[in-house]
Formats: C-alpha cells, structure tokens, sequence
C-alpha cells in the first residue's frame, strides 16, 4: 500500500505502448472497487484489462490469445493485485513464461494486515524469476513492509478475514515497528480480552 505499484504498472503499459510492444493487462476480478475492467491508479490514470476470475486457468486463456492472432501476440503480460491470485494461477503464469517466450510481470502486496502472507503472493516469492521490492516511507521515516487495516476512526484492527478490499480508507502503510506498536496499544485497550498475549509481548515492547 502506498508505494505507487498500481501506478508503476501503468506506466509500464504506457512505456510498451510508445515502444510497439505488445502488452496484456490483467486483474483478479476479487478487486470489486471499479465495476468496469480497469485498472486504476490512485494518482487518477487508468487502463482497460482483462478479468481474472477464481476458475480461470491462466496457460489456456493466454495460449487462446497467442494462437487466435499470432502476430499480436502480447509479449508482456502485467498483473495487477497478483496477491489474489491462487497458487495455481502462479504456477500457469510461470509455464506461460516457459513455454510461449511471455514475460510475465506481477505487481502486488507481500502479506495481509496480520503480516501472513497471501497465497498468490507465497507462490510467487516461490517461483519467480526476479524479486523487486517497491518501497514506501512509514510516518516516522522507516521503510514501510506491513499493511496495517483501520476501521472509520483510524484504529487499527487485528481480526477479521483475510481479504477485504479497500484504499486509503482501510489500509496505512507502515513499518514493523509501528504496526506492531498500534497492534500493542488496540491490544492494551482490551487487556481483559488478551491476557496471555500481552504477557509474553510486554517485555519485547520498546
């Protein structure tokens, strides 16, 4: 959150376009924010792509595309929210890369707000090629690695499922200190609730 990667993948797309690449976008369709198959950037730039769903297979979808027009055929294929994606999905990605020649670029978060790792996410730090970090600054000046979610006051929350789509509403982007100092102190405010957890967590504080 907050490191502009919607943005950096548009740009991208815009980079390809000037230079006659041929390009394919695409979204899992669990990100419900824009009706239309877009992907949008918060700075307010946007571009038509292609749906994932939960049953697409990604190797059929791309080979139908590549074998139907030859000649355009996409020789870069951008993912925007590939954290959504299954493990499976990954998995028909890397054999696209294998076997059509495709370069495959994914573009998403590393874990949910409770610091676990989604599972598109997992498979990919598993299988791909190349890792780029794209780095954001927390409010007290380190490196931003957790998404930390927020109810409509802006505190933080620690339960809940493990997907749940939102912007700058539900998310701030933070270091690990911070999150797991607002963690702390929404956890203090309910000290009856978690007894055991504050115990062992309260010598580590700092």
């Amino acid at each position: 959150m907050g490191s502009a990667k919607t943005a950096l993948l548009l740009t991208t797309a815009y980079n390809f376009e000037e230079r006659g690449l041929k390009y394919l976008c695409m979204k899992p369709v669990v990100d419900t924010r824009d009706r239309r198959n877009v992907i949008r950037s918060r700075i307010g730039i946007e571009r038509e792509c292609k749906w994932i769903y939960a049953e697409t297979n990604l190797y059929t979808l791309i080979r139908n595309i590549i074998k139907s027009d030859c000649d355009n055929a996409p020789a870069w294929i951008l993912v925007d929210e590939a954290q959504f994606l299954s493990a499976q999905q990954v998995d028909q990605l890397a054999a696209v890369v294998d076997d059509f020649g495709s370069n495959v670029i994914c573009y998403g978060l590393r874990t949910d707000f409770k610091g676990n790792l989604f599972e598109g996410s997992k498979r990919l730090f598993e299988m791909a090629d190349t890792i780029d970090e794209v780095k954001s600054t927390c409010s007290c000046g380190r490196k931003t690695i957790m998404n930390a979610r927020i109810d409509s006051n802006g505190e933080i929350i620690t339960e809940g499922e493990q997907v749940e789509i939102g912007g700058n509403d539900r998310y701030v982007a933070c270091c690990r200190k911070c999150w797991r100092n607002k963690r702390l102190e929404r956890m203090s405010r309910n000290r009856s609730l978690f007894p055991d957890l504050l115990a062992s967590d309260d010598g580590l504080h700092d």
